[in-house]
Order: structure tokens, then sequence, then C-alpha cells
């Protein structure tokens, strides 16, 4: 078929300069993702160099793969090529290095991106993608086929999951969206209102596609990609990443909750920059997860109220480090747990509107240093010291039994 020839027969071009010999590459890369967009297995595998074999097969399980995931669009950018080496036969072949760049339909405003090395080679004047490999994270649907699920205002993609599984999870992460609105107080042109969650077969999978190690996401039940250091449309599409192994062992309560913050990381994303401290994001998406629940301090806090109960109270607001995934455990929920709690006091004893007001003043700095205690003046009226004094106060406050 016509596309299909256009897509192997790149020729027209190399026997030029360099610039000549990249528009051709960039031309197969180009009508490469074009059969993705238009579902053209056929044409998506002319691509592909016949002599490939494993690599070809790959390739036929990944477009498969594909094949439930709703795509609005998908692209190929050629970054960079080396020399070309001699190829068997009367070939040639050039190491690519090349950036994905695609768009969930009805969700991403920004595409996610994702860079491969490709092999290119040419027969008979054809030039094919004849192998490649992923630099960073994998994408879901290289672990497997995607099972999709759409909530009304989610996405859940899964791949080893049953459609029940994660039907439930949509349903929770429908009545996440508006409980984060609602404290959020963002306009529809920041946040649309709607998350993509994908949950992989394991954890395992899960840290493949963070590009982590496993041990660090061993006890933790999701997080949400890209929720720092960008601004505005700039920012990539997040996804929530859910472990389901240490989803599944939590409650109902427990996933409301887990499906909540994340979604508040989703929220706030465009205001979350390289100035917001983790405390502040956490916690602030903590409080958007406990807001209405119900529960006491006591309750949310468990960690903190032990180490008041032993006397060992915090001195001052939790630095980045201790909210590593791969420190101690407890100190780990006690910066979560200490980091709510300011921004609990904020929206107690000032407003829920001077706590948002609060987080954007901070994430609109365009560095770390002073933006918390410009903010704090600015928002709050106070120094950083008479914050964090009135912070520990309203810890023992808090926590005090009875």
């Amino acid at each position: 078929m016509a596309l299909q020839a256009g897509l192997t027969g790149c020729s027209g071009g190399l026997s030029g300069g360099p610039d000549a010999r990249e528009r051709a590459l960039q031309g197969l890369l180009d009508r490469w993702a074009a059969a993705v967009r238009d579902r053209d297995e056929s044409a998506f595998l002319g691509a592909v160099d016949p002599a490939a074999g494993s690599y070809r097969e790959e390739q036929r399980r990944l477009f498969a793969n594909l094949a439930a995931v709703p795509l609005a669009s998908w692209d190929y950018r050629l970054v960079r090529t080396g020399g070309f080496t001699p190829a068997p036969g009367d070939g040639r072949r050039v190491a690519a290095e090349a950036e994905l760049r695609y768009r969930l339909a009805g969700y991403d405003s920004a595409p996610v991106t994702a860079r491969s090395r490709l092999t290119l080679v040419e027969r008979d004047g054809r030039w094919y993608v004849a192998a490649g490999s992923r630099r960073g994270g994998h994408q879901l649907w290289e672990q497997g086929p995607v099972t999709v699920v759409r909530g009304e205002r989610s996405l859940v993609l899964g791949v080893g999951q049953d459609r029940e599984r994660l039907r439930a999870l949509a349903d929770l992460a429908d009545k996440a969206v508006p409980a984060v609105g609602a404290a959020w107080r963002a306009g529809s042109g920041e946040w649309p209102g709607r998350v993509v969650v994908e949950m992989p077969a394991s954890l395992a999978r899960m840290a493949a596609l963070l590009d982590s190690p496993v041990s660090n996401y061993r006890g933790i039940a999701a997080v949400t990609t890209g929720e720092a250091g960008g601004s505005g449309a700039a920012a990539p599409a997040d996804r929530i990443i859910v472990n389901p192994e240490a989803y599944g062992v939590l409650g109902a309560f427990g996933r409301r909750i887990v499906l909540t913050h994340e979604t508040a990381h989703v929220a706030t994303r465009a205001r979350t920059t390289k100035a917001t401290p983790l405390w502040l994001s956490e916690g602030f998406a903590d409080w958007a997860a406990y807001r209405g629940t119900g529960r006491t301090v006591r309750q949310a806090a468990p960690e903190l109220s032990r180490a008041a109960a032993a006397g060992t109270l915090p001195d001052r607001l939790p630095g980045d480090p201790e909210f590593g995934f791969t420190g101690e455990a407890g100190r780990l929920a006690r910066a979560y747990e200490e980091g709510w709690l300011a921004c609990r006091l904020i929206a107690d004893r000032w407003s829920e509107e001077k706590l948002v007001a609060f987080y954007r003043a901070v994430g609109s700095h365009a560095r770390r240093d002073g933006a918390v205690e410009t903010a704090l003046h600015d928002v709050l009226g106070v120094s950083l010291q008479e914050f964090t004094e009135r912070w520990r106060a309203y810890v023992v406050e808090q926590l005090r039994p009875g």
C-alpha cells in the first residue's frame, strides 16, 4: 500500500549532505508515527527492518498493546545521529536518538516525552528501524496489553489487572477530583479537573515505569509524576502511578486518601515549582485529602502522636531530605504529618483561601531561597520564626490528650 511504501522508501536525498540525510531519517520517523496514529499495523511494521526478527516481533506486540489507548497525538523527533557504518550486504546503518511525544485524547494538554536509542538501517535504498532501547522509564504499553477504563473525570490504564479493579480505581479518582477542586479553588483554565491513573502489574513494573529501584517504592501506595519543577502550560502531563501491592493492602479509607492526595498534586502542578518545599506540597496534598473526612489529628498523625507522647516534638519544619522514600519509615511518616499540620494551621488560623494564596505565592518565586519567608510575610503577615513557633504550639495543642 502507498503509506507502507512511503515509510520504507526514504532514500530520497541520502546522497546529499548531512541535512538531507537527517531530513530523510526524520521522514521515516514521521511516517512511523503516522502509522501509530492511524492504527495501521501493516504500515507500522513496514518501517521495521525485515531482517530484525526479534525486534520486529517486539514491535508487533507493542502495537497490539496500544490498541485501546486513546491517543490525541504521537510524534517522533530525531534528536541526534551518529556516523554511518556498513550493514550486512550493501547497506549501511546509523545510530540515532529520538524523542517520542504523545498525548492522551481528552486528558493531556501537554505531551509526555520519552527518549529512545534507535538503530536505523538502509537496505536496497530504503531505510528501516532495526533496533531500539529506551532511555529512562518505560511506558505502560511496553509491559503488556493495556486495559482502559473511563470514569467521569478519570482515565485509568492498567496492565495485568482485571477490569473490576480498574473500575474501582476510576470510581475513587472520580470522587477525588471534586474534593480537590473544592480545596484548591482553581479556575478551569489552570486545572481541567481530570486525572490519568496507571496501575502496572506489580511493584517491580511500577519501578520500571519510574526508572528507579524497587526499594524506593516498597510500601508507597502511589506517586505522581511531574508534580514539581514546572510552570503553567509548559508543565508535562501528569500520571498517578499506583503500586498494586501497597495499594492493595489499604482499606477503603486509605485508598480514598491516597487517590485524593495524588490528585491534589495534579491540580497544583502549574503552581508547584523548584521554590516549593516538600513540606508545603506534600502537606497541602494531605490537607486536601483529609479535608472534610472528620478524622482527628491524632487519628491522621499517629507517628507524630507517638513522638509527642515520648516527649519528642519537632523544632523546625521538615526539610526535603526527610521526605525521601529510602529513609526510615517512621521519620518519613512524621515528615508528612508535620507538613500536613503546617498547612492545617494556616487553614484554621488564617483561612483556606489564605492557604491557597500562600501556596501560589511560594511557587511564584524563581528559586527556593527566600520564597517561603517572602510569602509568609506578604500573605500571612508573619516571619518564618513566628510561623514556626505558632506551628510548634499548634502541634502540641492538637496532640494534647483528651
